[in-house]
């Protein structure tokens, strides 16, 4: 059994992105996991300052929701990031969790290239919705997810569930007419499996 955190950076609650988020997380329970749901939208999360004041593990100045989410954090095997795709990329919630990660990075004295701290190491996954479904629709946001969580944070990718083509922009969610919670399901049930 592992222990599975959602992190869900909509704005729009029951939206494409929560449905997604809901049908992974039935799928991963189905298979003997604990999940648990955060949703951004609920709580307060600022933006990093960069005034560098929690450099290496000492706590952030901003004094909001994250700290509270930093045990739930460290004690996950598994970060699923779900997040609506805004402006070809993450939405600002999701990077500014992201981004606060800063403040659990601890000196590391023999970095790798282009790094200059490690921070706890977990596996990741990204779940995203989009109205668009061109070929090139979630590149941004893969790129940023690759580079940022994967290759500078160093998590362990377990997939990516791009879901595009899920309705209209100013309509209601319509991901109920694709196979993407179909997939979502299979994809938190197999997460794990050899």
């Amino acid at each position: 059994m592992k222990n599975i955190l959602v992190v869900l950076g909509s704005g729009r609650r029951k939206g494409n992105t929560e449905m997604l988020a809901d049908a992974f997380i039935k799928g991963a329970e189905d298979s003997g996991h604990k999940v648990q749901k955060v949703s951004l939208a609920s709580l307060e999360v600022k933006n990093c300052l960069g005034c560098n004041a929690c450099r290496y593990s000492k706590p952030c100045v901003l004094k909001d929701d994250f700290t509270k989410l930093i045990p739930q954090i460290k004690s996950a095997d598994l970060i699923v990031f779900a997040s609506p795709l805004y402006f070809w990329t993450l939405s600002a919630r999701i990077k500014a969790f992201i981004e606060r990660f800063y403040c659990m990075a601890e000196e590391d004295h023999n970095p790798p290239l282009g790094r200059y701290e490690k921070y706890p190491i977990h596996d990741s996954a990204l779940l995203m919705t989009a109205a668009d479904n061109l070929f090139w629709t979630f590149e941004q946001a893969v790129t940023y997810y690759k580079f940022a969580i994967v290759n500078y944070i160093g998590f362990k990718d377990k997939g990516m569930l791009l879901a595009g083509g899920c309705g209209e922009t100013n309509g209601l969610p319509q991901i109920e007419k694709t196979n993407h919670l179909a997939d979502a399901y299979i994809f938190g049930r197999s997460i794990y499996q050899n």
